[in-house]
């Protein structure tokens, strides 16, 4: 938000408001920013879909007040916040940005079909529309106005305070991923891959961090395949405690059946880390084989485990690997995303540094 706010003379930034929330916040505040409290909607799930409209209707003068005297109007989706958003920029014929920050590529739901075709359909003009992601080929076949855009939290700065270049891995090594513990994930997958990985790397041990639905079942799993000893489940730790593991560590891995731009890898990579991926959405461009090795999103065991230890096995090799990873992620800084917005924002004749620009974002304010 920040680095999107530094684009313009006046930003608002209209978001639901939570009185107190739990956990640390994080202070929001940029160069002409201004908050526009809305109140929460009620409730979670069926609770909160049958409210909104009610929501919607307090809501709905101040919403489209500032939206049509705004420059731009910046949707990021999915969430329901955000398409009101977009579909009253549409509505006003407002200059739109939206950013689609799911998985672009796996569309479960109605609402995540209703997004993508709104997309592809409206892209174009004064409509900016991209998704969160990447690869070789356009996201959409039916619109090349539709484009990708990477997402990250780290500035040049912090990039170059993260880069840590390592000469061999420890021993013994620590296997290192940090994702929400979800099935399509693949955590189930690393943790059965352990036992087959000890015969080679006797003492190797795994760090997974994050939270989900999935804890209970993997660590089950854990002990089912006699790992318990081997796999430390630290939950959801706050980014100083995520950095300072991926320091301790000496191989990241992601086994995600489907991604969109994986934030994890990207600060995996700043701190030196090679990569164990599955070759999924952008990861072959952020990964590759130069920066660590890449499995198919549905390898079994013995094609992992071949792929950890192709990357642990050769002191000169792993270096090379480590060098690579802090390159690569030098070049997704925020101050590139901010400028490829900003060259987006130019191509459509979106007025800049004088202009005022409207948000709306699903996120929760942190402000107590």
């Amino acid at each position: 938000m920040r680095a999107l706010a530094g684009l313009f003379e006046t930003t608002e930034l209209m978001v639901p408001i939570i009185a107190q929330p739990a956990g640390d916040g994080v202070a929001l505040a940029a160069r002409g920013l201004r908050i526009i409290p809305l109140r929460q909607p009620r409730g979670e799930g069926l609770r909160r879909k049958l409210g909104f409209p009610l929501w919607l209707l307090a809501h709905l003068w101040t919403l489209a007040a500032r939206i049509f005297r705004a420059d731009l109007v910046h949707t990021p989706i999915p969430g329901d916040i955000g398409t009101i958003g977009l579909l009253l920029a549409l509505l006003l014929r407002r200059p739109l940005f939206v950013r689609y920050c799911g998985n672009w590529a796996v569309q479960r739901t109605v609402a995540e079909r209703f997004w993508r075709g709104l997309m592809e359909y409206c892209a174009g003009g004064r409509n900016i529309m991209m998704a969160t992601g990447g690869d070789h080929a356009a996201p959409s076949l039916r619109n090349p106005h539709l484009t990708w855009i990477f997402s990250t939290s780290l500035t040049t700065s912090e990039i170059a305070e993260c880069r840590m270049i390592r000469s061999s891995p420890a021993a013994p090594p620590r296997l290192i991923t940090v994702a929400r513990l979800e099935k399509s994930k693949g955590i189930d997958r690393l943790i059965r891959t352990l036992p087959r990985l000890s015969q080679s790397l006797p003492e190797i041990s795994l760090d997974i961090v994050g939270d989900g639905t999935q804890l209970a079942t993997l660590r089950q799993l854990a002990l089912q395949v006699g790992m318990e000893e081997r796999i430390r489940f630290h939950g959801q730790l706050d980014h100083q405690g995520v950095r300072q593991l991926l320091r301790e560590a000496d191989l990241f891995c992601l086994l995600s059946a489907s991604e969109g731009f994986p934030k994890a890898v990207h600060e995996a990579l700043a701190s030196g880390l090679p990569v164990v991926a599955t070759s999924v959405s952008v990861l072959p461009q952020l990964v590759g084989n130069e920066a660590g090795r890449l499995v198919d999103p549905f390898a079994p065991s013995e094609e992992i485990a071949a792929a950890i230890n192709f990357c642990l096995s050769d002191p000169d090799r792993y270096a090379e690997m480590s060098a690579t990873a802090a390159s690569r992620a030098a070049q997704y800084s925020l101050e590139g995303w901010q400028k490829t917005i900003r060259e987006r924002l130019a191509t459509a004749g979106v007025r800049m540094r004088g202009a005022q620009s409207t948000s709306l974002h699903t996120v929760v304010s942190t402000d107590r």
